[in-house]
């Protein structure tokens, strides 16, 4: 089966994801980007499920599955779309996502329309401004429940066309990143889409261990939660952190009635972990440290050293508690100067070996990792953007 994923804003952290979570070095690929950079295409020998699989999926906007080819013209496509689409809705709306180069929609559209009438079926095209229809356009359009959106991607002179069977359930993120009960900058702002990415960086098990030693107000953990791990372990030395992440984790228990019968938290230090966490314990560590004041003015070179001290001993600690094998997924500062961007020292890493996030087989011009095959995750307006770090043990 061949299935297309529209990429998030950032392409390199969404394939990343997909590499690990569909272990793609192991699996038969058909991969590219279109020339937005934001489609890439899987092949596999299985079924997914495409509604569970994008609730789980922090950097992916729509899943769908590829269900002909056909050539760069009207007549061809509606061909291929009306012999593969069974449509028997008395009402039938649907919509278009173009990922090609100089193509006019409308004759397909209307040939479309044409062909519906005939058959006695009404229908309204949905459309939007741009060629590409955004999730909450299908979404509050019921084009998956109740119509169809139709994507055309263009791949070595032919189309691919898919239809989508599901969108990133953007209402249910922001619910859990604004409505959360416990929320405030210092404590931490990282985006449930985001914690989502590195708990799939982090190759996880059901059954394993999870630590976030700088919980703040407990996205990670709330994120592991509903993505179904059941041994999580947080720690902060903050003790508002720690209150906000036990009064989180009871919201998101009884906001989607979990059963999550094993989580501790500890008020103590990252670079104290080894005195209350087990030797080799835990399965993976997934974090987002603290990245320094994120308002005013400061001497960042005098930041960038005490972080330094900071990440290097909790990395310390992250190599006694971790078991053999086991991956840190953590973030590290990047601040945006006039004199360009400043980077923590990869030296802070220790023994770890940090592992590039695209495997060799899926290395492609378009995409851009850092000089240290990392992906760095950041808005334009932004005076720190984030680096996705990924060590291995």
């Amino acid at each position: 089966m061949k299935y297309f994923f529209i990429l998030g804003t950032n392409p390199e952290l969404s394939i990343a994801e997909l590499t690990a979570v569909f272990d793609l070095e192991k699996v038969i690929t058909t991969n590219f980007i279109s020339p937005n950079k934001h489609v890439f295409i899987v092949e596999l020998d299985k079924n997914i499920d495409c509604n569970q699989l994008i609730n789980r999926l922090g950097g992916i906007i729509k899943i769908g599955q590829i269900f002909a080819e056909s050539k760069k013209h009207s007549a061809d496509i509606f061909a291929k779309i009306k012999e593969n689409s069974a449509i028997q809705e008395k009402k039938f709306m649907f919509g278009f996502s173009s990922y090609l180069n100089n193509f006019y929609l409308k004759p397909l559209a209307m040939e479309l329309k044409k062909a519906l009438k005939e058959e006695g079926i009404a229908s309204r095209w949905v459309t939007s401004r741009e060629p590409v229809l955004s999730s909450v356009v299908v979404e509050q359009n019921d084009l998956i429940t109740e119509g169809a959106e139709f994507v055309l991607i263009e791949y070595a002179g032919k189309v691919q066309i898919g239809r989508t069977l599901a969108v990133q359930p953007f209402k249910d993120l922001s619910f859990r990143d604004f409505g959360r009960p416990a929320r405030d900058d210092h404590s931490g702002m990282l985006p449930p889409k985001l914690a989502q990415i590195m708990i799939n960086l982090a190759k996880l098990k059901p059954e394993q261990t999870l630590l976030d030693p700088f919980c703040g107000s407990g996205t990670v953990i709330t994120e592991a939660a509903l993505m179904g791990l059941c041994e999580l372990i947080g720690s902060d030395i903050s003790p508002k952190a720690i209150e906000d992440t036990e009064n989180n984790i009871q919201w998101i228990i009884k906001s989607y009635k979990l059963q999550v019968t094993s989580y501790k938290l500890h008020n103590k230090s990252a670079t104290e972990l080894s005195s209350f966490i087990k030797p080799n314990s835990v399965d993976a560590i997934v974090t987002e440290p603290y990245l320094g004041p994120q308002r005013g003015q400061h001497d960042t070179r005098k930041v960038v050293k005490e972080l330094e001290e900071l990440y290097t001993k909790s990395i310390s600690e992250f190599k006694k508690i971790l078991a053999d094998g086991g991956r840190a997924v953590m973030i590290w500062p990047v601040f945006r100067t006039k004199e360009g961007n400043i980077f923590l020292s990869k030296n802070i890493a220790g023994n770890f070996k940090i592992i590039p996030p695209l495997p060799e087989n899926l290395h492609n011009k378009n995409l851009r990792l850092s000089n240290r095959q990392t992906v760095i995750y950041g808005r334009p307006e932004q005076r720190v953007w984030r680096e996705i770090v990924i060590l291995k043990k």
